[in-house]
């Protein structure tokens, strides 16, 4: 009964998410240098890129593991493969693993409730370590399909790099552009997520200036009502002759 009730209310999905937290930030790690070593390093030992292909396979794993039990103790678990149809092609398409990447959005969760406390700051923190990360890995994977292409001008990871910071922020420099079908799906991709990034920060400076005029207004307004009252006070203190209240002299009858 108490196991229904927990799944019923959502407890018991709550609970695992904070006990799988640890693991994943793991795996995340592991996914993420096993899928960067083999494209930084191409001239690995087949030993080596083996490792490689088992470690990756391994933290997939991990995260399968944790979409499957997350959807077994969801509340409404219709609802919740709805909600999450996109954890859901990523874990059933082979072609969209590398996206598994983005499990480490665990770490900003965890730094997140270490030095931030109110939304802002966490958007803050969202936005720079999604910022890095998204940069990384499209550079990464760029450079995987680029590198030996024809008439490539993206074959170091600098040049990855370079390209990922100049098509997220819009520059466009055009000295590093894709010269590969999959390599331009990669940019249209990086290109939307670099537009989304930026319209957070401005969305939340403008949150922020909107919250602080209206801070400065809401106090202006609230000393008003403060003298008002002070004001209503003191006027039920003082009679229309000046005296105060309760202080009357009594004059003897002549």
């Amino acid at each position: 009964m108490t196991h229904v009730d927990d799944a019923s209310d959502g407890t018991a999905l709550r609970r695992w998410e904070q006990h799988a937290e640890i693991p994943l930030m793991i795996g995340a790690f592991v996914f993420l240098i096993v899928y960067a070593v083999p494209i930084l390093w191409p001239q690995l030992p087949p030993d080596s890129l083996r490792w490689c292909r088992w470690l990756a396979w391994l933290a997939w794993g991990v995260f399968v593991v944790d979409y499957v039990a997350r959807a077994i103790l969801a509340p409404d678990r219709r609802s919740y493969l709805i909600r999450h149809w996109a954890d859901l092609l990523v874990i059933a398409l082979p072609l969209l693993r590398p996206l598994r990447l983005l499990r480490l959005i665990a770490l900003l969760s965890v730094l997140n409730r270490r030095v931030a406390t109110r939304l802002r700051g966490r958007i803050a923190i969202y936005v720079a370590g999604g910022s890095l990360l998204l940069a990384f890995c499209a550079a990464l994977a760029e450079l995987d399909v680029e590198r030996n292409a024809p008439h490539a001008t993206i074959v170091t990871f600098g040049d990855a790099m370079w390209w990922a910071a100049t098509t997220m922020t819009t520059v466009g420099y055009g000295d590093t552009y894709p010269v590969t079908a999959r390599g331009r799906v990669i940019a249209v991709v990086l290109m939307i997520g670099g537009i989304a990034l930026l319209g957070t920060v401005t969305a939340t400076l403008a949150s922020w200036l909107v919250e602080a005029v209206q801070n400065e207004k809401q106090e202006a307004v609230d000393l008003r009502a403060e003298l008002t009252a002070l004001h209503a006070k003191i006027d039920t203190m003082i009679d229309p002759s000046g005296a105060h209240t309760g202080h009357h002299k009594s004059h003897p009858a002549d």
